[in-house]
């Protein structure tokens, strides 16, 4: 998903548009509003984002995710939420709660300017009646059979109706997937031409937003291309791939298949160099997949450690993302290893201090990771001035970041009495 404000594509319609109002139909967020070059989902995390295109939707998508916090192990995990179908947007310290009509149905669709040649979607009582939905129905049926046409032009424009169609309402999503659209966007995120590729991705993460669809994107064999899009397609294309795969990996199973498919690699790359939309619609992704043990350890040989500790800059807008992610690394010793060695152990600390409400919880879940299990990493975060900080937390956090700063306290009090009571023979 998935919100933060990294800006409103106004003028694309790719992901933004999910944001802009699908978002609120359903990864990424408005701070996730995918304007001009971000984009994103996750709805979910702590995370500020930003959104590109219908990116916005993917945007919304990452806040799709409801909040994450750390549970005693110290791994990140989003927060039960009232609904998992209806996850309000919104991108900042947290990963994107997912996406969700946030608009009910007296409310009447917003359109841009540039949207009024392109079908009409209105989330009014009326478009509740037979015959509004069978014209909705007859109007994507010919769409679909337009996919399947030999000029490039036709394709064009049938793709750009369905991408804004899908976009709208939640209606809409599930008749554009029973109207066999889905196995054909999915073709065509392998098309050489690029607007084509961008608004299919954007079309199949507006439609992921219905969680019947997430699982019919994924047995439709989405993965690949997907993957095919983050590593060939436009930087906005490449946002909304991100986002997508993150909706799709709010599925268990969808965690081991994207996992599996190839796709960390690329993600750590728009991670690294990606717009900014990108890099936290690329963290949304992977700290939902995170969550699934198999795939810490290939989200650290990507090398992603590198760039969440770089993200953790404030000015990046990232910091309660890369903390979220490193949490859950922290678990297993190579994580451990790359933040300690990498640089994380200052910048945690400083989140301890000076972070927000969720970015101290998650910073106290890693440091108390790396200093149970490695006595140089320990007085390696001593030295940095833990403790006044963790003193604080202890007494003034929420009762996970509270119970983290205790166990943290206690250990360094144990580890001195064991050391004073140490003496040479």
């Amino acid at each position: 998903m998935y919100l933060d404000s990294v800006g409103h594509r106004s003028s694309s319609p790719s992901r933004k548009e999910v944001s802009t109002s699908s978002r609120a139909d359903g990864l990424l967020s408005q701070n996730h509003n995918r304007s001009a070059s971000s984009s994103s989902a996750l709805a979910h995390a702590a995370f500020p984002q930003g959104a590109s295109g219908d990116a916005n939707e993917s945007t919304e998508l990452s806040n799709h995710l409801t909040s994450y916090s750390s549970d005693t192990s110290g791994e990140v995990k989003p927060e039960p939420q009232a609904s998992s179908t209806l996850n309000t947007p919104h991108r900042e310290p947290e990963y994107p709660s997912f996406l969700v009509d946030t608009r009910t149905r007296s409310q009447t669709g917003w359109r841009r300017p540039s949207d009024r040649l392109l079908p009409r979607i209105v989330s009014s009582p009326a478009i509740e009646t037979r015959a509004d939905l069978a014209g909705i129905e007859m109007e994507v049926r010919k769409l679909v059979e337009d996919l399947r046409s030999t000029s490039i032009d036709i394709q064009r424009d049938a793709i750009a109706k369905l991408r804004l169609l899908a976009k709208h309402n939640m209606e809409n999503r599930i008749v554009i997937a029973n109207c066999g659209a889905i196995s054909l966007l999915v073709n065509l995120l392998c098309s050489t031409d690029l607007k084509i590729q961008e608004n299919a991705v954007t079309a199949l993460l507006n439609l992921s937003i219905n969680d019947n669809n997430k699982a019919a994107i994924a047995n439709a064999d989405a993965i690949e291309p997907l993957i095919h899009v983050l590593e060939t397609g436009s930087p906005e294309a490449k946002e909304n791939a991100a986002a997508t795969l993150f909706s799709l990996s709010v599925i268990e199973d969808n965690k081991v298949r994207i996992g599996r498919s190839g796709a960390i690699r690329p993600l750590v790359d728009l991670l690294g160099n990606g717009t900014p939309r990108g890099k936290k619609d690329a963290a949304t992704a992977l700290f939902n997949l995170s969550i699934f043990h198999e795939n810490k350890a290939r989200i650290i040989e990507a090398g992603a450690v590198k760039h969440l500790v770089d993200l953790m800059d404030p000015s990046a807008g990232m910091v309660d993302k890369a903390v979220a992610v490193l949490a859950n690394l922290a678990t297993i010793p190579e994580g451990r290893n790359a933040i300690g060695n990498g640089g994380g152990i200052p910048v945690m600390v400083e989140v301890v201090e000076l972070g927000s409400t969720r970015g101290k919880e998650n910073a106290a879940a890693a440091l108390l990771q790396l200093c149970t299990t490695s006595s140089r990493f320990c007085h390696m975060v001593l030295q940095e001035g833990a403790v006044p900080p963790l003193v604080v937390l202890s007494q003034s956090g929420t009762s996970r970041a509270k119970e983290k700063a205790q166990a943290l306290l206690s250990y360094f009090r144990n580890q001195r009495h064991g050391n004073a009571g140490t003496g040479r023979a």
